[in-house]
């Protein structure tokens, strides 16, 4: 093993998506500072795959079948604590990376990122740093400094619409939402014509899209 091959970066890709989990693969290993390992399609494989093949990162998608990605970053770190887990996910809400970094994750990037961001942090975990999407690390600090209001990061949505779009994204009905809320349901018609206004959405799953990517249900 030369040199180089020795300070590669090993890694195990862990994705539901077989076509996306592949281009990254081969986008990756074109980096002589990266070497793909092993890929997984959902978080139990991840498991077996951190501990058969003891690599140095597992880049890890959250939402994920048979075992998502959070539950299954928690079992690695507790179990493998010298593999590091980087989550690489299209959901870019707070609680999300808040309960991905409480679970052991050393770092929290979006697929959207350039590939050279995605390099970066990989080899930036390996080494023991944390690191933070920017979008995801400048939207937060915004919200808890008051600098970004609460309103404006849900994009006007007053409270009762919010608790009524994360009802009605969760599965419930207008007649359950008003029984749950006890409210009329021509005020629950009303609240959920005004978020879709506000949203510029038109049906039940493009909300379901806008509240799972704010945190309002898990993914």
């Amino acid at each position: 093993m030369t040199a180089r091959e020795a300070a590669r970066a090993r890694v195990v890709i862990a994705d539901d998506e077989r076509l996306f989990r592949s281009g990254l693969a081969e986008l990756l290993g074109a980096d002589d500072r990266i070497e793909i390992v092993g890929q997984a399609a959902d978080g139990d494989e991840a498991v077996r795959l951190a501990e058969s093949l003891s690599p140095d990162v597992v880049l890890m998608d959250l939402k994920m079948p048979v075992r998502d990605g959070l539950d299954a970053t928690a079992q690695i770190v507790a179990e493998h604590p010298e593999v590091k887990v980087l989550v690489l996910t299209t959901f870019d809400a707070e609680r999300n990376f808040v309960r991905a970094l409480r679970a052991g994750a050393g770092g929290y990037v979006l697929k959207d990122s350039p590939p050279e961001a995605v390099v970066s942090s990989i080899l930036a975990v390996a080494s023991g740093e944390r690191v933070l999407a920017n979008a995801v690390a400048d939207r937060a600090l915004g919200v808890l400094t008051g600098e970004i209001p609460t309103s404006e990061f849900y994009d006007g949505l007053t409270r009762r619409e919010l608790e009524i779009l994360r009802l009605l994204a969760s599965g419930f009905g207008n007649d359950r939402i008003a029984q749950e809320l006890h409210i009329s349901g021509k005020t629950v018609r009303n609240h959920v014509s005004r978020t879709y206004e506000k949203l510029g959405i038109h049906d039940r799953s493009q909300a379901i899209v806008y509240a799972a990517r704010k945190g309002l249900i898990d993914p």
